[in-house]
């Protein structure tokens, strides 16, 4: 789970943001400070994956309370007013949200978190003569978790995440079917729908419209039928 901190002086701001969490399944509220001084504390004590930090408040602002942080972590500024988007970005904050803030822009704002946190996934490489030792890590919660490539059975892309379907068991993770597409070796791995990447290696049977992979029945689309057939040559 992604642990966030809300600092948030405004009790109907902080239940919105507090209900918005909710709805996200990868998102646990750790806490909420209605003052900068109070986070301050709040981080000292315990794990923050993301906080959510308003920016005019008494005492201390956000954007001192992110001066004094020597290790912030990633951060979405919330605040009713503009003037301070371009300051707050001097920072290295991940989005900028001026309330009242719509769940859709929440979720964007979601969405870059992840992004960052899959920029600097590390990624093995593999190799066509190495493909007995490569793989590739996947965050899962907030571990960064190995999966071997010789493991995967197919992935099903769900959106922004993708099911990793392996032989000790599915894995969630928030990454596109596209980019993985790109990062596994066409050696092994084909697309062959929208939202399905097999393993070539694993594939008991196939027609025109389906291949079986580990008893499971996969669709085949139509865009995707050519490559199929040439794997099949």
């Amino acid at each position: 789970m992604i642990n966030c901190l809300i600092v948030e002086d405004e009790p109907l701001a902080a239940e919105l943001l507090k209900s918005y969490i909710e709805k996200v399944p990868d998102l646990k509220l750790a806490a909420h400070c209605s003052s900068a001084v109070d986070a301050f504390g709040a981080l000292q004590r315990q794990q923050v994956d993301l906080m959510f930090l308003d920016i005019r408040m008494p005492r201390l602002t956000g954007l001192e309370l992110l001066k004094t942080l020597q290790h912030p972590p990633p951060v979405i500024m919330t605040t009713a007013y503009r003037d301070y988007a371009v300051e707050s970005y001097d920072y290295d904050v991940l989005d900028y949200l001026v309330k009242p803030i719509q769940f859709d822009r929440f979720l964007k704002a979601i969405g870059k978190y992840y992004q960052r946190q899959s920029a600097q996934t590390p990624v093995a490489q593999p190799t066509p003569d190495s493909f007995e030792q490569a793989y590739l890590f996947f965050r899962v919660d907030r571990e960064q978790q190995k999966v071997w490539l010789k493991d995967i059975l197919y992935i099903e892309g769900l959106g922004d995440y993708v099911k990793i379907f392996t032989a000790t068991g599915p894995i969630v993770t928030y990454e596109r079917l596209s980019y993985l597409e790109e990062k596994l070796p066409e050696e092994h791995f084909l697309r062959v729908h929208k939202s399905y990447i097999i393993c070539m290696d694993k594939v008991q049977s196939f027609t025109g419209s389906a291949v079986k992979v580990s008893g499971k029945q996969i669709p085949v689309g139509r865009m995707y039928k050519d490559r199929l057939e040439r794997f099949g040559r």
